[in-house]
C-alpha cells in the first residue's frame, strides 16, 4: 500500500509539472468515446471565441479560448449552446488556436482532433502522456473513494436532474451525444418550436432573438399575454364595427397650444331671394339646399312635394347607377309632412327645414337596415340614431334613402354591384362614399353625407363632379357610425355648391357627447371672410384657372410648396387604418367572414397584413405621424393652398394632419376612346382648396368666390342623354383598375 501512495505521489509531482495534460486527456478519452461519432460526421466544433456565446469575461482572460464541440444533428439546440462550453488553460494550446486561420471547411471536429494528435506528438509529450495514463490507473485503484475529478457544470434547464459534464471538449461532447439519447426528442421539439417561432418573428422584423430568448417569448406569451388578450377581446371585440368601446386614445389635430374657448356661433349664411319654382321638375332637381330652402320657406313648394320628386329620381336612375342600398320612403314621407305642420305653425327651423338628403349606408338609421354596403351585413338593423341622423333631423331635413358605401367602406363594390359615375357611367365612382357622390351629382338628391378615411370624399367628388368638403378632424360626431380608424373617421357633405356645403358643416358640426374625438371648433363664418387679405398658395398641380379667378377678386396669390422629410407617408396611413380596422373587426376575420368579402384583394388582404404589425411598430408609425404634422405645421406659411384633390400622396398627407379640403369642379374634358360618331359623356376636372385645421371656413369662403364667377359646378351629367348614337353595355368595356385604399 505504500508503494502505491508513493507512486501516486510520484506520478502526481509529474502530473502537475506537465504542460501537456488536456492534450493528453483530449487524446485519450477522445479516441474512446468520440472517435467514432468523429468518422461518422456527428461531431462538429463551432466558435474560437467565448464572445460568440456572450461572455462577459473574455476581456480579462485573454489567454483563455473557448471552442464548442457539439453534435451536429443539434447544431441549433439552444440547450447544447449553452452546455457545450469549455475553456483550454494550457499555454501551448490557448496560443495555438489563437494564432490558427479560421476553421477550414469540412469536418471540423476532425480538424480539431488533429490540432490534439499534433500537439501530442512529440516524444517527450508521448512519454507524458503515457505517464499521465498511468496515474489514472493507480488513482482509480487507490483512491477509488476520492470524488471525481470532473468539475460540476451548468444544469440542463429542460431536464429536472442536475448533470455533470466533463471538462474535456471531447469526452463532453460525447456526453451531450448520450444525454441527448437519453432524454428522447426533446431537444429536437426545441429546435422545431423555436425555428417555428422565428419564422413568426421575421413577419415582425424581431427575428434578431437567440434561440432561449425565442422560447421565453413563446413561454410568456403563452402564460402571459394570451389571457389578457383573450379577456380584452370578450370584453369589447365581440361585435363588428367599432360603435362601441371606443378607444380613449384620442387625436385632435389643433395646431394652436392654446385650446379652443367657448361655443362656436352658427354661420351667417345669406338667403336666395328672388327665387321662383321652376316649372320643369328636373330644374327642380338640381337646385341648390339655399335656393330650396327659400322654396319651401316661400311656401311655393311643400316638403311633401319634393320629397316625391327624389323619391322618383332615386327609383328611376338607380338601376343605372347602382346608387342605392334602402329606400327609407316611409320615414321620409313622415318627416315631410312633420316639416310642412311646423311651417303652417310659423315655425321654420333653418335652411334644411324640409329637404331631402340621403345618407352613407354605414350611417345607423333605427328601424332600417345599415348594411356597410357587406354581404355579411346586409340584413343588420341597428337600434342606434347616429349623433349626425339626429343633428340633420333637428334642422328638419328628410331623409329620403341609405345610400351605397363601398363593402366596410372600401371602394364602390358592394354586395349590390358597384356604382357608376353619371358624367360616365361606362366607369365607375371610386371611393366607399360611392353613393352620396353619384346621387348629388345625377341630381337624385339635394346633399348627402359621406364619409372619408383615406380618398373616400376625395375621389368619388372628383370623379362624379361634385363639390364635397372634408371637413377638420374631430368637427363632426361619429356615434352610429360604423369605424375604420378613430383618429382618421370624418363625415362630410357632397352638394352641389360651396355654399351648400357651409350649411350642411354648420347643421351637423359639434361636440358629440359620445365621440371622444369630436370637438365644439369656433369656426370662422365662410360667409363673412374678408378673402383680400388672404394669402393662398398653389402646387404645381393646381388647377390655374382657379388661381387666376382668386386673384381677380383680390386674394393673394404665390407659388407654394409643401415641404416636409417623412418619407414613409403612405405606410403610415396604412398601419394606422388597417390596425384600427382590425381591431374594430377583429371577430369578422377570425371567424372567416372574410372568405365573403365582395373584393378578396381588398380588406381581407390588408387586415391580415395587420394582423402582424407589432404594436411597438404601430406606435413608432403615430410617432412619425406626429413629426408630419409638426413639419406640416411648421411649412404651412399661407392661409390656404390650392393644389390637385386625388394625388395619392397628398390624400394620406390630409387625412394624418387633419387638414380640411374642398372639392371644386373646374371643367370638363373628353373622355378617353370616345364613340366615332360622338358622346355628351365627359370626364371631369376638378381642384382642391386646403387649409389648416380647424380653418375650414377658410377653404368654403375661397371656394365660394371661384364657384361666383363660375359655372362649372351647375352642369348636369348626361345620364338620360348620352348622344344620339352612343349606348352603354350593360357590362362596360372600359376596366377601372380597383384602388389600393381611398376608404
Amino acid at each position: 500500500m505504500g508503494m502505491k501512495i508513493f507512486s501516486v505521489f510520484f506520478f502526481a509531482l509529474l502530473f502537475l509539472a506537465s504542460p501537456f495534460l488536456q492534450v493528453a486527456r483530449c487524446q485519450s478519452e477522445a479516441e474512446a468515446d468520440v472517435a467514432e461519432a468523429v468518422e461518422r460526421g456527428d461531431l462538429g466544433i463551432v466558435g474560437e471565441d467565448v464572445q460568440d456565446f456572450g461572455d462577459p469575461n473574455y476581456s480579462s482572460a485573454p489567454e483563455v479560448k473557448t471552442v464548442c464541440v457539439f453534435p451536429k444533428n443539434s447544431a441549433k439546440c439552444p440547450f447544447y449552446s449553452e452546455l457545450c462550453r469549455f475553456q483550454f488553460s494550457g499555454m501551448t494550446v490557448s496560443r495555438s488556436l489563437k494564432r490558427q486561420s479560421p476553421t477550414p471547411a469540412g469536418n471540423t471536429a476532425t480538424w480539431f482532433l488533429d490540432k490534439c494528435r499534433n500537439m501530442s506528438s512529440r516524444p517527450s509529450t508521448r512519454f507524458m502522456a503515457s505517464l499521465l495514463l498511468l496515474l489514472f490507473y493507480s488513482l482509480a485503484d487507490s483512491f477509488a473513494d476520492l470524488p471525481s475529478q470532473f468539475q460540476a457544470q451548468q444544469e440542463l434547464t429542460d431536464i429536472n436532474k442536475s448533470t455533470i459534464l466533463p471538462t474535456c471538449p471531447c469526452r463532453r461532447a460525447a456526453t451531450l451525444l448520450e444525454m441527448d439519447s437519453k432524454n428522447g426528442n426533446e431537444c429536437p421539439k426545441n429546435i422545431t418550436e423555436a425555428s417555428q417561432i422565428r419564422h413568426g418573428l421575421t413577419l415582425l422584423d424581431a427575428d434578431f432573438f437567440n434561440d432561449i430568448k425565442v422560447l421565453e417569448i413563446a413561454k410568456g406569451a403563452k402564460e402571459f399575454n394570451i389571457p389578457i388578450i383573450r379577456t380584452n377581446r370578450k370584453l369589447v371585440a365581440s361585435i363588428n364595427g367599432g360603435l362601441h368601446n371606443p378607444s380613449p386614445l384620442v387625436f385632435n389635430p389643433e395646431w394652436s397650444k392654446e385650446q379652443s374657448q367657448g361655443k362656436a356661433s352658427r354661420f351667417n349664411h345669406p338667403s336666395a331671394s328672388g327665387i321662383q319654382r321652376p316649372i320643369n321638375e328636373e330644374d327642380i332637381a338640381f337646385m341648390s339646399v339655399l335656393e330650396l330652402g327659400e322654396l319651401i320657406k316661400k311656401k311655393q313648394i311643400t316638403s311633401e312635394e319634393l320629397t316625391g320628386i327624389f323619391l322618383k329620381r332615386l327609383r328611376r336612375y338607380n338601376p343605372v347607377l347602382e346608387s342605392v342600398v334602402t329606400y327609407t320612403e316611409d320615414l321620409a314621407y313622415q318627416q315631410a309632412k312633420e316639416a310642412d305642420k311646423l311651417l303652417s305653425q310659423g315655425v321654420h327651423l333653418g335652411p334644411l327645414h324640409g329637404i331631402p338628403y340621403g345618407l352613407k349606408d354605414i350611417i345607423s338609421v333605427p328601424l332600417y337596415k345599415t348594411t356597410w354596403g357587406s354581404t355579411t351585413f346586409k340584413n343588420q338593423v341597428l337600434n342606434i340614431e347616429a349623433w349626425v341622423y339626429k343633428r340633420l333631423k333637428s334642422a328638419g331635413a328628410v331623409l329620403v334613402a341609405k345610400l351605397v358605401t363601398g363593402s366596410l367602406a372600401y371602394d364602390d363594390i358592394w354586395f349590390g354591384g358597384r356604382t357608376r359615375n353619371p358624367w360616365n357611367i361606362e366607369e365607375f365612382s371610386t371611393g366607399s362614399s360611392a353613393g352620396p357622390a353619384a346621387c348629388t351629382s345625377a341630381g337624385m338628391i339635394p346633399f348627402a353625407i359621406g364619409s372619408e378615411t383615406a380618398g373616400s370624399i376625395t375621389y368619388p367628388a372628383s370623379r362624379c363632379g361634385v363639390t364635397a368638403l372634408r371637413p377638420t378632424f374631430g368637427s363632426v360626431g361619429r356615434t352610429g357610425v360604423m369605424s375604420l380608424s378613430e383618429s382618421l373617421d370624418k363625415l362630410g357633405p357632397f352638394c352641389r355648391n360651396a355654399a351648400d356645403c357651409a350649411v350642411i358643416l354648420d347643421a351637423i358640426r359639434g361636440k358629440d357627447p359620445d365621440d371622444l374625438s369630436s370637438r365644439d371648433i369656433p369656426f370662422g363664418d365662410p360667409f363673412s371672410v374678408d378673402i383680400t387679405k388672404l394669402t393662398v398658395g398653389y402646387l404645381d398641380d393646381a388647377d390655374m384657372e382657379v388661381v387666376h379667378v382668386l386673384e381677380s377678386k383680390g386674394v393673394k396669390v404665390v407659388p407654394f410648396k409643401l415641404n416636409y422629410t417623412v418619407d414613409s407617408v403612405q405606410g403610415i396611413l396604412n398601419f394606422t387604418m388597417d390596425v384600427d380596422m382590425l381591431a374594430h373587426f377583429d371577430e369578422w376575420q377570425r371567424s372567416g367572414k372574410d372568405d365573403d368579402y365582395e373584393a378578396q384583394d381588398q380588406w381581407p388582404v390588408e387586415l391580415r397584413l395587420a394582423r402582424v404589425v407589432s404594436a411597438v411598430d404601430y406606435l413608432q408609425a403615430q410617432r412619425a405621424r406626429g413629426k408630419l404634422i409638426q413639419e406640416v405645421k411648421e411649412n404651412f406659411n399661407v392661409d390656404a393652398f390650392i393644389g390637385n384633390a386625388t394625388d395619392w400622396e397628398r390624400v394620406c398627407i390630409g387625412n394624418l394632419v387633419g387638414l380640411p379640403v374642398i372639392v371644386v369642379p373646374t371643367g370638363f374634358k373628353n373622355i378617353p376612346n370616345p364613340p366615332p360618331t360622338g358622346t355628351r359623356r365627359r370626364t371631369t376636372v376638378n381642384t382642391g382648396i386646403y387649409a389648416p385645421p380647424n380653418h375650414d371656413h377658410i377653404a368654403l369662403a375661397l371656394a365660394m368666390a371661384y364657384q361666383s364667377a363660375t359655372n362649372h359646378h351647375k352642369q348636369r351629367p348626361p345620364i338620360d342623354d348620352l348622344g344620339p348614337n352612343d349606348t352603354i353595355p350593360n357590362h362596360p368595356t372600359v376596366p377601372t383598375p380597383p384602388r389600393r385604399l381611398h376608404m
